[in-house]
């Protein structure tokens, strides 16, 4: 009840204009969620990218990605670099700068700041600032979790609710993540239903698609993504469809979870490390966004260095209607 109050408290103080709010010199889309993370951001941001490059009005424009830069360690409005660090930039960004060459990306706590200094770009993709009342987005854009949606659920501390479900309502778009590939239009019909969107709300859905395992150190041996067992390491907000997706080649022999966003330790690894002694043909697999914090534990031992693979992930429409929609959404702007 406290929490709810403070949270009706603040959206009331912008609404009214209490509080001021700002919009940038350039169109701006933000990607967000109203749940304590497991929806997919960082897949859907990069999605996001995809369709942005093939776009007919921003294909040939510079983009740019802006990020609070949670968990890290510099301070103050930084540009990430594909050769930073996960302490420096984030997991995420860090994730983003690395495989989006050509697109600047920057952390900022202070997102209104952080876009008047993306100076040069032409458009600013906005990475979990859906709470961020401060900066008015051009385009907004809210993640619900197939498998647990926001009408099943309930505010922090009994639920997963970091935001009121009544905010939903103030998305331009709502996209429904992490669905079965082959969801039928009923489904559809009834989800929105449930949802109770307003009728210029549009309503997209996606899956997730992983690709072949990538080493995560250059010492990494191919021949053991080949074992059928596996020690999964994860540190995210939910990896149960992980789980489900390697239970369909591996057998998972051990499963080390940590919180999300975790900066492994030594004796992580020392922890890994025996996990492979347990299993020594096993591989052993974590997330993309591990990968980027594993590297930055400075004492791995070889033999762990040899199994330790991530596996790509990308968020996909599951129509072509829905992709094509979405890219005039984005030309519209």
């Amino acid at each position: 009840m406290i929490y709810g109050l403070w949270l009706r408290l603040r959206h009331l103080a912008y609404n009214k204009g209490w509080k001021k709010s700002f919009k940038a010199d350039v169109p701006t889309i933000c990607v967000g969620n109203i749940t304590v993370g497991g929806t997919g951001k960082t897949p859907h941001v990069e999605m996001l990218l995809r369709q942005l490059r093939v776009s007919d009005r921003w294909g040939f424009k510079p983009l740019a990605v802006l990020s609070r830069g949670y968990k890290r360690k510099s301070r103050g409005f930084q540009i990430v670099q594909p050769d930073s660090s996960a302490s420096f930039a984030g997991d995420e960004p860090l994730q983003i700068a690395r495989k989006f060459h050509g697109v600047t990306v920057a952390v900022d706590k202070n997102r209104v700041e952080g876009c008047r200094k993306l100076e040069g770009a032409d458009l600013i993709v906005l990475d979990d600032a859906f709470q961020y009342r401060r900066l008015n987005p051009s385009l907004s854009i809210v993640l619900v979790d197939y498998n647990r949606p926001v009408y099943e659920d309930r505010l922090l501390p009994y639920g997963r609710l970091r935001d009121l479900p009544s905010r939903l309502y103030k998305a331009d778009i709502v996209i429904v993540t992490k669905c079965p590939p082959e969801l039928d239009s009923w489904t559809r019909q009834e989800m929105r239903r449930k949802l109770n969107l307003k009728p210029e709300q549009r309503l997209f859905f996606t899956s997730i698609k992983y690709a072949s395992p990538e080493p995560v150190f250059p010492e990494a041996d191919p021949r053991y993504t080949y074992s059928s067992k596996v020690v999964l390491v994860s540190g995210i907000a939910n990896n149960a469809p992980l789980r489900s997706y390697l239970s369909d080649t591996y057998k998972i022999v051990k499963r080390l979870d940590y919180p999300d966003h975790h900066r492994f330790t030594r004796g992580d690894v020392r922890a890994m490390a025996a996990a492979v002694k347990e299993t020594p043909t096993a591989c052993v697999m974590t997330t993309e966004k591990d990968a980027q914090r594993l590297r930055e534990v400075k004492v791995v031992p070889d033999a762990l260095k040899q199994r330790l693979f991530y596996l790509p992930i990308e968020a996909a429409f599951i129509s072509e209607e829905d992709e094509k929609a979405f890219v005039e959404i984005l030309d519209s702007l």
